[in-house]
């Protein structure tokens, strides 16, 4: 019996040495990927993870900076995500896949502070349920080079929805840049048409609009595909492409995009007024790389997006309706943009001993900025929005299914506002079991 469960364990370690070594493709294929023959497959990944921020977390902190400077620190144990993973081969090309959610303890209702509100008190609908499906789809494998994919799928528009995984980043949290202009993951419902030709991955998706009733000026489209009913509206519809390319030996390019209209995809459907004048065009474009070799790894991305009729959608139907479960009051940016790096180095590739059990170290930097609301609209600024970040740290890799994460982090804010430095630590890991 022992011997069965080590070889089972070989397997799995194998499969995922072979994915750091080689840069995942997409996370869109992670349910699937180690399923090779098998009938059924289980997994997922998982993270814990504590900070201690040493700033205020005062909602007039930033209207009211000058005081809030001596304000005490705060703490907090959280838990980010906690996956599983289910995938199924019916034979003949025919497979399923599933991810399922727990976001922050996994209930869909809580309570907020909204600082964009004046720190009103507001129960928050994330999703109608307790739990989130990132991924429920059927698929049909043509060849290689030809798979349609139908259901509810991740959209691997920038970096990190596409490497969304906790080994596929040093920082405790996801990335601070795509995780605030983006939604992350980003997950709809649609059709996508993907496969992979010599050195190219290639992705063509069709999907259910964003609801601009849902943008906002801290986060611009993040919670965009976000709704409190129980069906994703589709009175407008968006593309998502990428394309990454393996040509180099331990180098991944890629190049995403969206486009899509996003007034008047909401519910109920006004005919008149903003709602049937303006479309609320969002495009976002980015690119991104991976390299992994000579026992570095170095990330990096920038993402820029533009929003039409932005100015318009403060006077859309469901923002001005104050019963209505959508923001209200402030503002949305035509344009939002992130961009970052991070690299990291294997110190215990050093040390023959510990290289020889494969266990790894990471001392890793990163930096990034970003900014939600890179264009005042009719005048209104929120300058706090505009953040530069650094962060330097360590992960430690025991084995390759497990990381424990360290880091020192500061967002420096322009001068009217005080900087956020802060000290995360996290336990993550990512792997299947059958």
């Amino acid at each position: 019996m022992n011997s069965i469960i080590n070889k089972v364990l070989l397997s799995v370690t194998i499969g995922l040495s072979t994915m750091t070594t080689q840069a995942q493709e997409v996370a869109g294929d992670s349910v699937m990927q180690h399923v090779k023959g098998n009938k059924f497959s289980i997994g997922g990944y998982g993270e814990v993870a504590y900070s201690r921020n040493f700033f205020s977390d005062h909602v007039s902190r930033y209207s009211q900076p000058e005081q809030h400077k001596d304000d005490p620190s705060h703490g907090r144990f959280d838990i980010p995500h906690a996956v599983v993973y289910m995938g199924y081969d019916f034979g003949k090309g025919w497979t399923f896949g599933t991810e399922i959610e727990f976001e922050h303890g996994g209930t869909g209702i809580a309570y907020e502070k909204e600082d964009e509100e004046g720190g009103e008190w507001e129960q928050e609908t994330e999703k109608g349920g307790e739990v989130e499906l990132e991924q429920f789809w059927i698929q049909k494998a043509f060849s290689k080079a030809a798979h349609l994919r139908f259901g509810h799928i991740v959209v691997p528009v920038g970096l990190t929805n596409a490497h969304h995984e906790p080994l596929n980043f040093f920082t405790v949290y996801r990335p601070e840049g795509e995780n605030t202009i983006l939604p992350c993951t980003w997950h709809q419902t649609g059709v996508s048409f993907w496969g992979r030709y010599k050195d190219f991955r290639y992705e063509a998706q069709f999907l259910a609009g964003l609801n601009a009733d849902n943008f906002t000026n801290i986060n611009w489209i993040k919670k965009g595909p976000s709704s409190p009913l129980e069906f994703e509206v589709a009175n407008k519809y968006g593309v998502a492409l990428r394309i990454d390319n393996y040509s180099i030996p331990g180098l991944r390019i890629g190049v995403s995009g969206y486009y899509g209209e996003s007034i008047g995809n909401s519910f109920p459907r006004n005919a008149n007024g903003v709602d049937a004048e303006y479309k609320g065009q969002v495009a976002v474009g980015a690119i991104d790389f991976t390299y992994q070799g000579h026992n570095w790894v170095v990330r990096g991305q920038a993402d820029y997006g533009y929003l039409g009729d932005a100015d318009q959608l403060k006077y859309v139907y469901n923002r001005l309706n104050s019963k209505s479960p959508y923001k209200h009051s402030a503002f949305v940016s035509k344009n939002a943009y992130a961009i970052g790096i991070e690299a990291g180095y294997d110190v215990f590739s050093q040390i023959q001993k510990l290289r020889k059990d494969d266990q790894k170290l990471y001392i890793f930097g990163r930096y990034e900025q970003y900014n939600p609301y890179a264009c005042n609209t009719k005048g209104t600024a929120y300058d706090y929005t505009e953040v530069k970040r650094m962060a330097v740290g360590v992960n430690y890799h025991p084995v390759h299914q497990i990381v424990i994460k360290a880091e020192y982090s500061k967002r420096f804010l322009k001068s009217l506002y005080n900087n956020e430095p802060s000290v995360n630590i996290g336990v993550a890991y990512e792997g299947f079991f059958l």
